[in-house]
């Protein structure tokens, strides 16, 4: 007799061995909080800051090493802001902004290599003169449409240098009697050649005039009276007139001026009609002989 076979019996369930330490993932770190906006002066109390230093860098470099070219790059880098500024000032003007901000760089390179921290002046005010007075140059030279005097064009360069040159040394802007005085002109002459500097384009007739509230020039120009023609022919008639007999002249005034026939003119004078046909035929011949335009 074969045994019987006793039932299969359940395995017992075992847990999963746990995870070894090694084998526990790092848990995921949150996001780092946005940083706070840097406040815009401290951001600009930062660049003067750093401007000096780079400054008093520089100062010690020999000019033309490499260690001297990476220091001025680094401070025209960090003054480029100044420049921005500078530019957004002539946003109406129409012209792409990254032309006139790449024109103050320029001003802004000269301004670093023209600066002494010596003197006791804040680069940004130093500079800021120099930066608009290039950029203006650029509008005077390259986008100027309205055409003015040879001799206030080049005058104007002069006054622009010495308000940038008094600008530096009073920390203001100077005065016309002080720019007058510096270049030994007159007042008026400073005047105007400002306008003048201030002369790039065309305004059209038809636009409102800014500020004052009134409409275009075209609403404000005279017409053309279209009796001027007139005065210049009566003058010429007076003239040729004079020039006549006086019963001719009589005739001519009371053909075209009191429009009686020659009938009526005839019967007025106690002459035929024939002939004061041949009088009027002879003055006229001798108005056209006296005329000298139609001659």
């Amino acid at each position: 007799m074969s045994a019987s076979t006793a039932p299969p019996q359940e395995e017992a369930s075992t847990p999963a061995p746990a995870p070894a330490p090694d084998t526990v993932p790092d848990p995921v770190p949150d996001p780092a909080p946005d940083p706070a906006p840097v406040p815009e002066k401290r951001r600009g109390a930062d660049t003067r800051a750093l401007t000096q230093v780079l400054f008093a860098q520089m100062k010690e470099l020999t000019p033309g090493t490499p260690e001297h070219d990476r220091v001025r790059g680094a401070l025209i880098e960090a003054n480029l802001p100044l420049v921005r500024y500078a530019a957004a000032r002539f946003r109406s003007r129409n012209e792409p902004m990254e032309d006139v901000v790449q024109v103050g760089t320029i001003g802004l390179i000269n301004a670093i290599d023209r600066f002494d921290p010596d003197r006791g002046v804040q680069f940004p005010t130093f500079a800021m003169p120099t930066v608009v007075g290039e950029i203006k140059r650029y509008f005077r030279d390259n986008v100027r449409t309205v055409h003015v005097p040879r001799r206030l064009h080049e005058l104007w360069v002069q006054v622009n240098s010495a308000t940038e040159d008094l600008t530096t040394r009073f920390g203001r802007t100077p005065t016309t009697a002080e720019i007058a005085e510096r270049l030994r002109i007159g007042e008026d002459e400073v005047l105007s050649c400002i306008e003048a500097g201030r002369s790039y384009h065309a305004t059209s007739l038809e636009a409102a005039q800014e500020g004052d509230g009134l409409p275009g020039l075209l609403d404000r120009l005279g017409y053309e009276d279209p009796a001027l023609d007139g005065v210049e022919h009566r003058d010429l008639v007076r003239h040729l007139l004079v020039q006549l007999p006086e019963r001719e002249q009589r005739i001519l005034l009371l053909r075209y001026y009191s429009n009686l026939t020659q009938s009526q003119i005839s019967a007025e004078l106690g002459v035929s009609q024939m002939h004061v046909s041949r009088l009027l035929a002879r003055s006229f011949q001798r108005l056209r002989s006296a005329n000298r335009i139609d001659a």
